[in-house]
């Protein structure tokens, strides 16, 4: 869609920069800014306005964050040189935040740009890079009403799937933290159903292609099957990653009374990844992989060594 609003954008990431493109690609007047300039400059040959510092943007109509960290939309919104930084009356009117942040960080941003006359979209997306360039993403989003129905149009762009509007404040961030915490209980137990049909003499590829084709199979199992077949850790999203969104969904299970036992014995076996990945040449290194690797814990675990069966599979991605 191409509205009638300035739209700038903080963060040019694996996500970030598909999401950004969509939004060119669809005529919109977007300002850029990005940490390191050189990602932000091959979108300038779409009709981007790159621009020095975030700062540079609080002119735009509505302003959308894609960064790593809570930290990181604070500093981008407050900081030095921040796009909220030179006070009220001088800011954007609403931001919308795609990040994957807490909803107690969200609230305090939502707090301090409330004082400064703006108002904020919490808008977190489900999948990856992969899944943005496919046109298959998604959101989903809380805030003011009125401030969501201003910008749906502009995040429909970028998550065609749809966008589901759940409420006022945070409950976003809690949708957001819901996912992921199914996402990490369902590669755990693919990881474990793979490697017990592997060790019972299934080939990945044919097992993996049985589970496509069935009443279980889904866009995520789908888009993993290559990596698991072939050790592809191509990272989407890190084990790191995934670790802190088990915590959060565990803490705010306790918060609110939720007895959570099955994703409590998934974090602990996604601990016991990292305990694995001692044994690589660079544990470091191998923890900034995607997480599907947790498929060679799971192999470890049962005894099996695993090698590429080099049998190329779709991903429901391809284009």
């Amino acid at each position: 869609m191409a509205g009638k609003h300035a739209i700038g954008w903080i963060g040019l990431g694996r996500m970030g920069t598909p999401m950004a493109e969509f939004l060119l690609k669809a005529g919109n007047q977007v300002g850029l800014w990005n940490r390191t300039r050189a990602k932000a400059e091959p979108l300038a040959k779409l009709g981007a306005r790159i621009v020095d510092t975030p700062a540079a943007l609080a002119g735009s109509d509505v302003v959308f964050l894609m960064v790593s960290t809570g930290k990181d939309v604070e500093q981008v919104c407050f900081g030095k040189d921040g796009v909220a930084s030179g006070g009220r009356g001088k800011v954007p009117k609403i931001f919308v935040d795609c990040s994957s942040i807490s909803a107690e960080e969200s609230a305090a941003c939502r707090a301090r740009l409330a004082e400064l006359g703006a108002e904020l979209i919490a808008a977190p997306v489900s999948g990856n890079a992969k899944v943005v360039k496919a046109g298959r993403l998604s959101a989903v989003a809380s805030g003011p009403r009125a401030a969501y129905d201003v910008v749906a149009p502009y995040i429909r762009t970028f998550a065609p799937q749809g966008v589901s509007y759940v409420g006022e404040g945070e409950l976003s961030r809690f949708c957001k933290i819901a996912h992921n915490v199914m996402l990490g209980v369902v590669i755990q137990n693919l990881c474990e159903i793979t490697i017990l049909a592997q060790k019972a003499g299934v080939p990945r590829h044919a097992f993996l292609e049985f589970m496509n084709n069935g009443v279980m199979g889904s866009m995520f199992t789908r888009y993993k099957t290559d990596a698991l077949v072939n050790l592809d850790w191509t990272t989407t999203f890190t084990p790191e990653l995934l670790r802190k969104d088990l915590d959060l969904g565990l803490e705010a299970g306790r918060r609110l009374n939720v007895p959570m036992p099955v994703t409590a014995a998934t974090r602990e076996a996604l601990q016991a990844h990292f305990g694995a990945a001692t044994l690589q040449p660079d544990p470091k290194a191998y923890l900034e992989k995607d997480f599907a690797a947790t498929l060679e814990t799971v192999a470890l675990a049962a005894g099996i060594r695993l090698e590429p069966e080099n049998v190329p599979m779709p991903t429901g991605l391809e284009a």
